[in-house]
């Protein structure tokens, strides 16, 4: 299987109050959308993927669902970017014991949203 692109397709329970978290709150920028209205499907810029918004759940997923990994250059520059802005900090930047730094979110539907800070001597730096 030869992978050309991929993407994370996430249903919220209100899509426009999702995009708004993703838009505006986190500053992820749109690569596409598609539809009309309310319900229109949103696809934004995930790092080396996408993430994409379609259609409307009934409720929230049950865990475990799915949980998204931000990796971004420095988690505590992030943090203070976030503060005051309506995010549900599940719990502060912390180096955990693998050498990672660590914030964790939740998204309006409360998908765990893992925001990482790969420190440079760390082995996930390292190409051979």
């Amino acid at each position: 299987m030869h992978v050309l692109s991929s993407r994370i397709l996430l249903c919220p329970t209100d899509p426009e109050r999702s995009r708004r978290f993703y838009g505006d709150t986190l500053g992820l920028a749109v690569y596409r959308e598609f539809g009309t209205g309310p319900d229109r499907g949103t696809v934004y810029f995930l790092g080396g993927g996408f993430l994409e918004l379609s259609g409307r759940a009934t409720a929230p997923p049950t865990p475990p669902g799915p949980r998204l990994w931000l990796q971004v250059a420095d988690v505590r520059a992030a943090r203070e970017e976030l503060r005051g802005k309506d995010v549900h900090v599940v719990r502060e930047p912390v180096t955990e014991p693998w050498g990672l730094i660590e914030m964790w979110l939740a998204d309006p539907d409360g998908i765990p949203i893992a925001v990482v800070e790969v420190p440079d001597q760390h082995p996930l730096r390292y190409r051979p």
